[in-house]
């Protein structure tokens, strides 16, 4: 169990009024037993550049439906390769949450890139009685799109020449280009491609790394854009990892996304052991396939 993993097991623990055993460092068995949920104002830091996107998975489920309403400040990495970013929590992910009805805002008021971290991410969460079900069978036209380079204690060329080389291979006009200073304990790179549509936004990352130049760093976000936009699907293989859990709390739902990762089909098998859904993976197409969630 790493400092991420052992965090988000505190706060699931502190939220859910949980008795557990060996929540601890390099833990191998963890026992957990909930008690009931305890919503208000909360706080978890991870200590490292760990997730805090992580953290929030484990504790937004039982806070959406919660008696009252929670605020969250989360620190740690806040952009991690190993994790939902905050610009995918917040574009792609979050606004589906809220079509199931909880109010959900996130708010970064530092970044934190792999590994210094120190991170800082406000979440507010307004819970409804139920979530709703959500069903994704297309998404519609595409309303607009954006690219960014984020950028800390790096030079700026860094940023441009991955704008250039995602605008040359994309056909993409300059102005939907933006290169984004950020003040962060430690320098990092990520560059944060944006697709709107009638019916969500998608959202992919590429990081840089030390000895990866910058048109690679470009190549790996482009090579995540085209798959998506080849398909025709409206949910990417990220976003499938994280929107089956809200929709197994549904108790149903549906959607159409790439073909299934490991995550998912992972998640599937556990949120089968703990809830009374089925939830059902169909292939439909070329690198389409059809999730399924019913109770």
């Amino acid at each position: 169990m790493l400092r991420q993993h052992l965090t988000a097991v505190r706060a699931a623990a502190t939220i859910g009024g949980a008795r557990v055993e060996g929540a601890e460092l390099g833990s191998r068995s963890l026992v957990f037993e909930p008690g009931g949920v305890l919503p208000g104002e909360h706080r978890f830091a991870i200590g490292s550049a760990g997730s805090v996107g992580l953290v929030l998975q484990a504790v937004l489920p039982a806070l959406l439906t919660a008696s009252a309403p929670s605020r969250l400040l989360l620190e740690g990495g806040t952009h991690n390769p190993w994790a939902p970013p905050y610009d995918f929590l917040e574009r792609a992910f979050l606004p589906l949450i809220g079509a199931m009805g909880p109010r959900v805002v996130a708010a970064l008021e530092r970044p934190g890139f792999y590994p210094a971290g120190g991170g800082r991410l406000r979440v507010e969460v307004e819970p409804a009685p139920k979530l709703a079900p959500l069903a994704l069978a297309e998404r519609g036209a595409i309303t607009s799109r954006r690219a960014r380079a984020l950028l800390s204690r790096l030079p700026d060329h860094v940023g441009r020449r991955e704008l250039e080389r995602l605008a040359s291979r994309c056909g993409w006009d300059r102005r939907e280009l933006e290169l984004v200073p950020c003040e962060s304990d430690g320098p990092g790179n990520a560059l944060v491609v944006e697709i709107a549509s009638e019916r969500l936004t998608e959202v992919f990352t590429a990081f840089g790394r030390r000895g990866i130049p910058a048109e690679a760093v470009a190549d790996e976000a482009v090579a995540q854009l085209d798959r998506y936009l080849a398909a025709g699907v409206p949910v990417g293989e990220h976003l499938a990892d994280q929107l089956l859990v809200p929709l197994a709390v549904a108790g149903a739902g549906s959607f159409v996304t790439l073909q299934p990762s490991s995550h998912l089909t992972t998640n599937a098998a556990v949120v089968e052991r703990f809830l009374e859904v089925k939830v059902e993976l169909e292939g439909i197409g070329p690198d389409r396939w059809r999730v399924s969630v019913a109770g």
